[in-house]
């Protein structure tokens, strides 16, 4: 009697299997025939999952998407937004080994969402959701009086600062350590407390 296979289990394992050609081997090696081997299965099998590359290739990017979505959805619940916002980027920051891979492999597939649009897609709802999460997260510091009132100025400086350190981290992970991510998420955060401070003294009546 065969086998019978999971096919929610087996999608996973291909895309497991494209994270690992795209980290070690980069996108463009990641055809159906070089995922296919890496994960131990025939061509068509894997065509019975994903009828093309393009497909496999949103399905994973999808899938590293949701991964981060999940991972802050399952963050314990923080009264001090001081330390909301620290937990929030800490998990937005490549800090372990299955954090670099997803920036390395979102790094990836944001280059080659350059030219194609099926990923373009992707990229741009990634990018809008990280655009409100930065939004909502300056909203929080800035009523505790932890960040400035210019909510929109900070927020978009802040989804600046979280990618240039991501790019930072994915070409030089010996320099920008764990550590060094962490003291720099400090840094920042020590810098808005310092401007949200300085603008509610000015607010007050004299």
């Amino acid at each position: 009697m065969p086998k019978l296979v999971d096919p929610v289990e087996r999608r996973d394992e291909l895309v497991e299997a494209v994270l690992r050609v795209v980290r070690r081997d980069g996108l463009e090696h990641a055809s159906v025939r070089n995922v296919a081997r890496e994960a131990g299965l025939s061509v068509g099998s894997l065509r019975h999952y994903f009828e093309s590359q393009s497909q496999l290739m949103v399905f994973a990017f999808r899938t590293v998407i949701e991964r981060i979505e999940a991972r802050l959805a399952r963050l314990e619940p923080e009264p001090d937004p001081r330390r909301r916002a620290e937990r929030t980027l800490a998990e937005l920051l490549p800090l372990d080994d299955d954090r670099r891979a997803e920036n390395e492999v979102w790094l990836a597939f944001t280059s080659r969402a350059m030219v194609d649009s099926s990923l373009r897609v992707l990229r741009d709802e990634g990018y809008a959701a990280l655009e409100a999460g930065c939004r909502a997260m300056l909203t929080d510091l800035s009523a505790a009086g932890l960040a400035p009132s210019d909510v929109e100025a900070e927020a978009e400086r802040l989804h600046a600062w979280l990618d240039g350190l991501a790019v930072h981290a994915a070409m030089r992970a010996d320099v920008y350590t764990a550590e060094k991510l962490t003291a720099a998420i400090s840094y920042h955060l020590d810098a808005l407390a310092s401007q949200g401070t300085v603008a509610v003294r000015r607010q007050r009546p004299r």
